[in-house]
């Protein structure tokens, strides 16, 4: 167990400035770029990117507001592709117990809530103390949103320096990623849910692209759910 606070910062260090800091960059570069292509501001880019959080949601944004749907449209289509946010952070911030009273910090740290904060916690936190767990989690997000942040600024402005199809390929770096990272996360319900969400996701994309992403979570956690908790539980896994 890691109760040292500098070793907890050096771990956070080393696994945010690996491949999700560099996935993050790659892939919000893509989104800085098709914001500029949608004449949208340098400020809409950086608020979205710091505000929503979420590549998904970023995405419907930038289309909705291309396609011209109205605000309100365009927060209920924004808040649907990132409702998997909700289960993600009711069953996370628990793992993080402050022993401050009241939620205000509580609500501030869940902004920086992403897969790959997700995973990482999940991954790295049976190793580290109680108490210095929101150390590792603050220390890693604040890395990413940084990378984020930067690479949405470099697509908005470079968007000129490069040709446009590789600039929006940049976006699927992140998923790529996602799918790396939480293959490699030692939890049977997570593998689970990658197995049946990622042919559920190339379905649904076919047959209703308007909500490919609210059917497949819908969907495919539930079916994912309801077999993990009937599949005997090997002792290998968590």
């Amino acid at each position: 167990m890691i109760t040292n606070p500098r070793a907890v910062d050096r771990i956070a260090i080393r696994d945010s400035l690996g491949y999700p800091a560099i996935t993050l960059l790659a892939s919000m570069i893509g989104f800085g770029s098709l914001v500029n292509e949608s004449g949208l501001p340098l400020g809409m880019a950086i608020a979205g990117t710091l505000g929503i959080w979420g590549l998904p949601g970023q995405l419907t944004l930038v289309e909705m507001h291309a396609a011209g749907a109205s605000a309100f449209f365009v927060i209920l289509g924004v808040s649907l592709a990132n409702a998997r946010f909700l289960p993600m952070a009711v069953s996370f911030m628990p793992l993080m117990p402050s022993r401050r009273k009241g939620m205000a910090s509580d609500f501030a740290l869940v902004q920086m809530l992403s897969i790959n904060s997700w995973a990482a916690g999940l991954k790295r936190f049976p190793e580290i103390a109680l108490e210095l767990r929101r150390r590792y989690y603050v220390v890693f997000g604040s890395i990413c949103m940084s990378a984020g942040l930067i690479g949405t600024i470099i697509g908005y402005l470079g968007v000129e320096m490069m040709p446009r199809e590789i600039a929006l390929g940049l976006i699927f770096m992140n998923p790529l990623f996602f799918a790396i990272l939480l293959a490699g996360v030692n939890n049977r319900p997570s593998l689970i849910a990658l197995l049946i969400g990622a042919p559920l996701g190339l379905f649904f994309h076919i047959v209703l692209p308007d909500f490919d992403l609210l059917l497949t979570g819908i969907i495919g956690g539930s079916l994912a759910f309801w077999i993990a908790q009937r599949w005997p539980r090997p002792d290998n896994l968590p």
